[in-house]
């Protein structure tokens, strides 16, 4: 069966393609992640490990492949020194080191576990990630996102909700929001794979302004940023009657994107005009 031209990229691994490309000494790492994910495949008369898969995959999506196809042609190119590197196995009677084809590929990654594959991923990009020094604090945004281009069987689109890095723009964690839940139900479940959130600054839209988010985030020692809109009204109606006026303006931009332009600025409040919605806050 010839291979389909367009199949695309899994979103797990597709999160790789603007990240820069993979070093020397990161690879280790990597395979590390990618040996955590479990095989789902009966074991007889496989001729390729999985975390050999993944690791042409990966790697392949890093130096820019957009297709299934694409990894199958990197992978039939690759550098016999790479592979070796990522854990081919090498032919005792040719001496080659055997890539799988398309058809391979695509077959393997439908059957994984989706999100111990995301989880992994997840994982070797914040090995990646460079430490905040001293004096900074990491930052982390929750942001939801519909895959352009990707659908499922029927035809709806496919909605993730992810983890990502402020600083590096890195995907840290990031969880398929399935058409029988939202965003809301999938906060907490996404956060709980990041494995230290302690002094971290989670940002998020008003649609995670919730109590039971302030409480977890509170509970793990973590910081927040959340916007105030509508869905909480007493909140709203609180930060609405402080005296704006009276606090001192700490910074101001304006910008233009998505066709209409945005002024904002920053105000704290000191302890005497502070409202008290969710503990943390």
């Amino acid at each position: 069966m010839p291979a389909v031209v367009s199949s695309p990229i899994p979103p797990v691994l597709d999160q790789l393609r603007y990240q820069p490309d993979a070093a020397e000494h990161e690879l280790p790492g990597l395979l590390a992640r990618l040996a955590e994910v479990p095989d789902p495949r009966k074991p007889r008369g496989l001729r390729h490990d999985l975390v050999y898969v993944l690791a042409l995959a990966a790697c392949a999506v890093l130096t820019g492949a957009t297709s299934l196809l694409a990894v199958s042609e990197w992978a039939a190119d690759a550098p016999r020194e790479v592979l070796d590197r990522i854990g081919a196995r090498r032919c005792p009677l040719t001496g080659t080191r055997p890539v799988p084809c398309e058809t391979t590929i695509r077959r393997t990654l439908a059957r994984l576990d989706a999100d111990a594959l995301d989880r992994a991923v997840g994982a070797w990009l914040a090995d990646r990630r460079a430490r905040p020094g001293p004096k900074t604090r990491r930052a982390v945004a929750v942001d939801g996102k519909s895959l352009r281009g990707a659908a499922r069987a029927d035809g709806r689109k496919i909605h993730l909700l992810a983890a990502l890095d402020h600083t590096s723009r890195l995907v840290l964690a990031q969880l398929d929001v399935g058409d029988k839940t939202n965003e809301i139900t999938c906060f907490q479940p996404l956060l709980d794979t990041l494995a230290d959130l302690a002094d971290t600054v989670v940002t998020s839209d008003a649609m995670h302004t919730q109590r039971e988010h302030a409480d977890y985030l509170a509970g793990r020692d973590a910081h927040y940023i959340v916007i105030v809109k509508g869905n909480q009204k007493k909140l709203r109606k609180q930060l609405k009657a402080l005296p704006w006026q009276r606090i001192p303006l700490q910074n101001r931009t304006r910008e233009r994107g998505h066709g209409r332009g945005e002024i904002r600025r920053i105000k704290a409040p000191t302890s005497a005009f502070r409202v008290t919605p969710a503990p943390g806050a």
